[in-house]
């Protein structure tokens, strides 16, 4: 009987990301090889934890000898499905934060590219942002997905529109959304939701603040 694959968590998927930069570096630097324990120790992680996460996908390196960092990352890289390019719109491309997502650069370098960005603002349409290209009217979207191979939807919108752009990415082919929308969007069948909460990331951090506060004695604050 053949052995089931046990899926890795999601943790783990976002911490390979983190392995990738971080061997990226040490590549930077000249490395060519590198332990679980180098690794955990740049990361602030347990070598265990790295060591558990890899095995997820088989083994990459030699006890007592460590990684090679190019084989690593290439498989890395492979894993992630970052092998070949991604095509990415952005809905919502005509408020503070679609813009500032549209002009940032560094999305090539990991095998992203906008290639269209939509909105629903009649004050927007046609404007050129981050040398993507003009804006979009949103209803544009199933024939840009098509004609553009786009996998990936960005939505930047207010949360009073998210659902009923989310049943157009449906309708659209789209493969995946990352939802910046205070909503929050269930995957489906065809289309693969990431959620990104601002707020819950801005209360993690204050926890993290709030444990160092508690060790300062009340009279020195």
């Amino acid at each position: 009987m053949e052995k089931k694959q046990i899926q890795p968590p999601q943790a783990t998927i976002r911490r390979l990301s983190v392995y990738l930069r971080c061997l990226n570096g040490f590549d930077d630097e000249g490395i060519t090889v590198v332990s679980s324990q180098e690794l955990a120790d740049r990361l602030d992680l347990n070598p265990a934890q790295v060591r558990k996460d890899l095995a997820y996908f088989g083994e990459f390196g030699k006890r007592g000898v460590g990684y090679s960092i190019a084989k690593l990352r290439d498989h890395l890289i492979k894993i992630l499905g970052l092998e070949r390019k991604r095509m990415v719109g952005i809905v919502g491309a005509g408020g503070r934060l679609g813009k500032a997502l549209a002009s940032y650069r560094g999305f090539e370098k990991r095998n992203f590219k906008v290639v269209a960005l939509f909105d629903k603002d009649p004050h927007v349409i046609g404007q050129v942002v981050g040398g993507t290209g003009a804006i979009r009217h949103f209803s544009e979207i199933p024939k840009a997905v098509k004609e553009l191979s786009i996998e990936i939807l960005i939505l930047t919108v207010p949360v009073e529109a998210v659902d009923e752009i989310f049943e157009l990415a449906q309708l659209s082919g789209v493969k995946a959304v990352l939802n910046f929308a205070p909503s929050k969007l269930i995957s489906t069948d065809e289309v693969m939701v990431h959620n990104v909460d601002l707020a819950m990331e801005l209360e993690s951090l204050s926890y993290h603040l709030s444990l160092g506060e508690k060790l300062v004695p009340p009279d020195a604050q």
